[in-house]
């Protein structure tokens, strides 16, 4: 399956990228399976979301949790909380 994956705010620091296009296997079928996957991709993901305890997710704009199917061709976007002042 094919996804845009788009990275904010901290995370897109720790992986000096904003988003890339990707292919998953089939066995990545949630956001959070896609999370795991990702760390699963060695340095810098496994850092960049293991250092994060909550990581926010919207899939095609929509905020969801990580139980949230994906579908060929979504945008699958993660994000740290922010706190604000």
């Amino acid at each position: 399956m094919k996804l845009t994956v788009l990275y904010f705010a901290r995370l897109r620091e720790a992986l000096a990228r904003d988003r890339e296009s990707i292919e998953v296997p089939a066995s990545v079928a949630t956001v959070g399976q896609l999370r795991t996957w990702l760390m699963a991709r060695g340095e810098p993901f496994a850092g960049a979301f293991g250092d994060i305890k909550r990581i926010r997710a919207a899939v095609d704009q929509t905020m969801v949790d990580e139980s949230a199917p994906l579908t060929e061709g979504a945008e699958v976007a993660f994000f740290p909380p922010v706190t604000g002042g």
